[in-house]
């Protein structure tokens, strides 16, 4: 059973005016995250309003729905994935250069969905493998926001892979966690 929170955090050079003008358009989701392929949000974003997703593995598509738990200008926003009680959040903290965003997903107590478990063990890769590539894919995606805040003029093909060396991943088996920083 999917237990694993994930965490990845990276220093951004700008305002958390800067970074939350980026973080806070999910529809721009895609352009960041090498799994989602659509986030679209219904009606204006606030919380308790919903999202429609596309997700994508290789050659496997699937759709999901959020709704915004936690929607905090400037701050956080935070999702939780309908279908397999997962929360997804960006929170943002200003720093002495700028602002340090940190990308989460939390489980909850007793786990994902018994649908969310079959499907990652055994159309997804299992568990394991599924966490390192989530964990991988949040610290791309942190890598992603920071080269469009700083260097928004760069013409980056969004699906590209930015490399993000200044980003180690920590997997802490006995606590459940993986945590990334950079």
């Amino acid at each position: 059973m999917t237990k694993k929170n994930l965490t990845a955090t990276i220093d951004i050079d700008a305002t958390p005016e800067q970074v939350w003008s980026i973080v806070s358009h999910l529809e721009r989701m895609p352009e960041w995250s090498a799994q989602c392929r659509l986030m679209l949000p219904l009606g204006a974003l606030r919380e308790g309003s919903h999202t429609l997703n596309m997700n994508r593995q290789g050659w496997k598509y699937w759709p999901t729905a959020s709704r915004i738990e936690r929607y905090e200008p400037h701050r956080a926003i935070a999702f939780r994935t309908l279908t397999n009680r997962s929360v997804w959040s960006f929170e943002i903290a200003p720093t002495p250069t700028g602002s340090r965003l940190t990308h989460r997903r939390t489980i909850p107590p007793a786990g994902t969905t018994w649908i969310s478990r079959t499907i990652v063990e055994h159309a997804l890769g299992g568990e394991d493998p599924f966490d390192l590539e989530m964990a991988e894919g949040m610290t791309a995606t942190l890598s992603k926001i920071k080269s469009a805040i700083e260097h928004p003029d760069a013409n980056r093909n969004p699906n590209e892979s930015v490399p993000h060396a200044d980003t180690t991943i920590h997997i802490d088996h006995s606590a459940g966690d993986v945590s990334s920083t950079g």
